[in-house]
């Protein structure tokens, strides 16, 4: 809460499948947040491969709409499966739509949280690294936090919600430092 306002969340999956794990963590995070913060569980399906030939003015309704919301979010939670040791194509695509222009995006200075999911013991770091790096590389400001890197997913997920109490301690810890960075920036800026 700032300001007697819940901050506004969006959230961001890198899986597409119906069941997937990452959607479960995002939606347990909105359930343990309501009512200090609003946290949409963005869909991606519906937008477009990136083609720089539809940048500024030219960018399909879907992607000025993504643009939008982002701008308008105090901050992101992206959460994502490890594919071939990156990151997922549909979250990759929309940080490549609002990476744009260079320097100057709708993601430069966004206070983002990130955290992977896996079946495996050890995937999911490197999904991590991928996310820290694009995100780097758009000035996006990435919440200190213990990372969180959700592994063995099926045996922690239950009825669609994250039920296991050590993971869902380390997400709920990092949304927590998202939303005290937000508090600070939104303090800082009122300051000036």
């Amino acid at each position: 809460m700032f300001d007697g306002k819940p901050i506004r969340l969006i959230g961001m999956s890198g899986s597409l499948r119906t069941g997937s794990y990452s959607n479960a963590v995002l939606e347990t995070l909105r359930e343990k947040f309501a009512g200090r913060a609003e946290l949409e569980v963005y869909d991606l399906a519906p937008v477009p491969l990136y083609n720089q030939d539809f940048e500024g003015d030219k960018r399909p309704p879907v992607v000025k709409k993504l643009l939008a919301d982002i701008a308008e979010a105090d901050g992101l939670v992206l959460c994502a499966p490890e594919f071939n040791h990156s990151i997922p194509g549909v979250l990759k695509n929309a940080i490549d739509w609002a990476s744009r222009p260079a320097f100057q995006s709708v993601l430069a200075y966004k206070s983002v949280a990130i955290m992977a999911t896996s079946r495996g013991p050890l995937g999911g770091a490197r999904c991590l690294e991928h996310m820290r790096t694009a995100l780097d590389s758009c000035l996006s400001r990435i919440t200190l936090a213990r990372e969180v890197i959700i592994t063995a997913c099926e045996a922690k997920i239950t009825d669609g919600r994250l039920v296991d109490e050590t993971s869902l301690g380390f997400a709920c810890g990092a949304v927590e430092a998202l939303l005290k960075e937000i508090a600070l920036w939104k303090a800082a800026e009122q300051q000036k």
